[in-house]
């Protein structure tokens, strides 16, 4: 009864609502919903961390650091394996890979999983952020939405867009910057019937976040110079340095992750070695707790002493609170502290996954944003140049988050939603643009796109490219061609050929394995002399291919290798030469179009 009841609804609904009307009323609900959630995972952390302070931590808080974040990584593992029982991790790598493959479809689960997952992982110290595991849940939430209205694989891809655009307006209540995410890093053929909803979805989940929250912005700027022209170089020199830091934290992040998985692999193990790893740098390094909003908070505001005054290491380094914050041996300790932080910031994060936890690379890259522009200013500062070490805080932020995302739109809108700093709308450009440039010289893919990249799995703003990775080797692959065996006589093979309608035969031995072609072409001047039927075999006529295509190959080495050699047809064969069928390139352009067409479609 149930079944006809949702079946009558979809009647009605396919009655009584077009579809432009619907998927804008869909992004609407999909917008309250990424907000709810946000507000929800937001609230458990902020729980957990409360208990945390008022319970558990009394005086000497710096040794819990040495218990809190292994307890959490232990639920979080725990939780994943055996209530999921399905990998959280990677949040925005997995949506990538769901638009990739043209399924639009991301598993129920996400739509409550990474919200418990990263609350339990970050609410005891986890070093990473919940903002990816946030647009995981939200992408879910309008994926399974418009599944359940039994809504097309286009738009479905458009409800993920959605949940991560409210995702994004609903955590940092930044509604720019969670359309401007959506369109820059996550989609790749937008149009403005396209716009429409995602910005009905950043709008609303923003406001709901607004009226659960309060309208004040996530990291209050109390403080600030105002945008000086002659500052431009070192703004420049800024970019250049966050460019370098991205280039650092991507490459670094990922290998870590693969020797991660490589040398550890036991869900014993991880928890110990992550565990363990990232709570002796939170005991050492107290500022890489969490989220590290606080610190953020403090850079932007003037207050670098608040950030270190709990870490051991400081006073090992021999600084005492006593001395005079201009001497140079203290502006030194400060420079190689925070500097210690940002080179460990990966370490930490990476301890953090790897060991079982569940977050993302948002809050760790504005973190160590943040830190390399009041590094950078306050070395400026001791040669003499002076720079608002403050003002440098705050665009390191958005360097960090364009170099690391490839996203430079993305980095400038955020920062200056996040701190209500749009008068620094300039040095947030300058910034975000030359860190952009800087690690695009050295690296093409974002850390979330780098994994899909390797597999050619990867979707682009590359129309052309999202087409030929749209096309599976199972959509062209032609298998109507007579077989036929090396040993069979012209007389055989004549007779073979009055049964085909192919001019092409590819030749196998009886163990299925390619062995060569054989072209009608080739044939046709001696397949009408009976004289000659026994003479020649099909091994003495058959000829190599161009070459051989893997039924694993992507689409677009397909046609490079069609180019390069200049073939129309050519055979496919498994890993062990086993032959498959033909590719031929006519029948590639006809599923080029084809998918074109509904790729592009309003």
């Amino acid at each position: 009864m149930a079944n006809g009841f949702y079946d009558r609804m979809i009647e009605w609904r396919e009655r009584h609502i077009g579809g432009k009307q619907f998927v804008l009323l869909l992004s609407f609900f999909v917008g309250c919903f990424s907000a709810c959630a946000a507000v929800l995972l937001k609230s458990f952390i902020h729980l957990i961390q409360h208990f945390i302070e008022t319970q558990l931590i009394a005086d000497d808080r710096t040794w819990w650091y040495l218990i809190t974040p292994m307890i959490g990584i232990t639920l979080a593992a725990l939780f994943v394996r055996y209530v999921v029982r399905d990998d959280i991790s990677h949040g925005i790598t997995k949506i990538l890979y769901a638009i990739s493959q043209r399924k639009s479809i991301i598993k129920a689960h996400n739509m409550w999983s990474s919200v418990v997952g990263s609350g339990l992982t970050i609410g005891f110290g986890g070093s990473v952020g919940a903002e990816a595991p946030i647009v995981l849940t939200g992408a879910a939430i309008g994926s399974n939405l418009a599944k359940a209205f039994r809504l097309d694989q286009k738009t479905m891809m458009l409800m993920i867009g959605c949940g991560a655009a409210g995702a994004i307006g609903g955590i940092f209540k930044a509604p720019i910057a969670g359309l401007v995410f959506t369109l820059e890093v996550l989609m790749m053929d937008i149009t403005m019937t396209s716009v429409a909803p995602l910005l009905i979805s950043s709008v609303t989940a923003t406001a709901i976040s607004y009226i659960a929250t309060g309208t004040d912005p996530m990291f209050p700027l109390d403080q600030y110079d105002a945008f000086n022209v002659s500052r431009i170089p070192w703004y420049l020199l800024l970019g250049v340095v966050c460019g370098f830091a991205s280039l650092y934290f991507t490459r670094g992040m990922n290998r870590l992750e693969q020797l991660m998985k490589r040398h550890v692999r036991s869900i014993g193990m991880k928890i110990l070695v992550g565990g363990l790893t990232l709570s002796i740098l939170i005991f050492l390094f107290p500022p890489l707790y969490g989220e590290g909003y606080d610190v953020i908070t403090q850079l932007i505001n003037g207050n670098s002493m608040g950030a270190i005054e709990h870490s051991p290491i400081v006073g090992w380094m021999g600084y005492d609170p006593s001395y005079k914050l201009t001497t140079l041996n203290v502006q030194l300790i400060i420079i190689a502290y925070f500097t210690a932080i940002i080179l460990l910031k990966i370490f930490a994060s990476v301890a953090t996954n790897g060991g079982g936890g569940v977050g993302g690379i948002f809050a760790p890259s504005l973190f160590m944003g943040a830190l390399v522009g009041f590094v950078t200013a306050r070395v400026l500062n001791l040669t003499g140049v002076w720079v608002p070490e403050t003002n440098f805080s705050l665009v390191g932020m958005a360097g960090l988050m364009s170099g690391v995302m490839h996203a430079p739109l993305t980095g400038i809108f955020l920062i200056a939603e996040l701190t209500g700093g749009y008068h620094l709308f300039m040095p947030l450009m300058i910034v975000s643009v030359i860190s952009y440039l800087t690690i695009m010289i050295f690296e093409p893919h974002s850390l979330y796109a780098m994994r899909l990249a390797q597999k050619g799995e990867l979707l682009t703003h590359n129309k052309d490219r999202n087409v030929l990775t749209l096309l599976k080797m199972d959509n062209v692959l032609e298998t109507d061609l007579i077989t036929i065996f090396p040993e069979m006589t012209l007389g055989e093979l004549v007779k073979v050929i009055s049964k085909s309608r192919r001019n092409i035969f590819p030749v196998i031995d009886h163990e299925g394995h390619l062995k060569g072609v054989l072209l009608l072409d080739e044939v046709r001047n001696i397949m009408f002399q009976p004289r000659l039927y026994k003479r020649f075999t099909v091994g003495q006529l058959m000829t190599s291919p161009a070459a051989i295509l893997r039924f694993d190959m992507q689409m677009d080495k397909v046609m490079e290798t069609f180019e390069d050699t200049g073939a129309w047809n050519l055979p496919v064969v498994d890993q062990d030469r086993r032959y498959l069928g033909f590719v031929s390139k006519s029948k590639i352009f006809n599923s080029y179009r084809h998918v074109l067409v509904h790729f592009s479609e309003e």
